[in-house]
């Protein structure tokens, strides 16, 4: 399967890596989701499977793996930010329907205080909507019901 062609790539990953850096001057745990489908796209071990090198982890980030759109399902995230005592979630990255809308949503569920970093999801064109019309539709609904939808320059830690 050919790589997707992902809307603004390249000024979503300078702009998340922005917000790590900034989160671990001040001490803040990065946490990582990687993401596989068993079923078809991204293949475990599959290039687009890797880690983005431009905001690759360092050995004190934490890689959760995952096989659904939902980071909390079926992992220890949950476990791990309770004893870390985290509140406040800040999410962004690949893919804004899917992986993001519902990390968003799942985090508001269990609690958590939910970040969306406006500028800091990204998606591609599907039959229907174009890239940029599925990112402003989920920062609109993320808004209305789950969190903050909050520019990445204005995220603080």
């Amino acid at each position: 399967m050919t790589e997707p062609k992902f809307y603004a790539m390249d000024t979503v990953i300078s702009k998340i890596e922005k917000l790590i850096r900034k989160a671990r001057f001040k001490g803040v745990p990065i946490y990582y989701a990687q993401h596989y489908n068993p079923n078809g796209f991204p293949q475990y071990g599959s290039a687009e499977w890797e880690l983005i090198p431009q905001i690759a982890p360092k050995i004190e980030d934490i890689i959760i793996h995952k096989r659904t759109p939902d980071i909390f399902f079926d992992t220890n995230l949950h476990q791990q930010l309770e004893e870390q005592k985290v509140k406040r979630v800040v999410i962004g990255g690949i893919q804004s329907a899917d992986c993001v809308d519902t990390s968003c949503r799942r985090a508001f569920s269990l609690g958590y205080d939910v970040v969306l970093i406006k500028d800091g999801h990204t998606t591609f064109d599907n039959q229907i909507l174009k890239a940029e019309q599925i990112i402003a539709h989920h920062n609109q609904i993320i808004e209305n019901w789950f969190g903050k939808v909050i520019e990445s320059e204005r995220i603080g830690f």
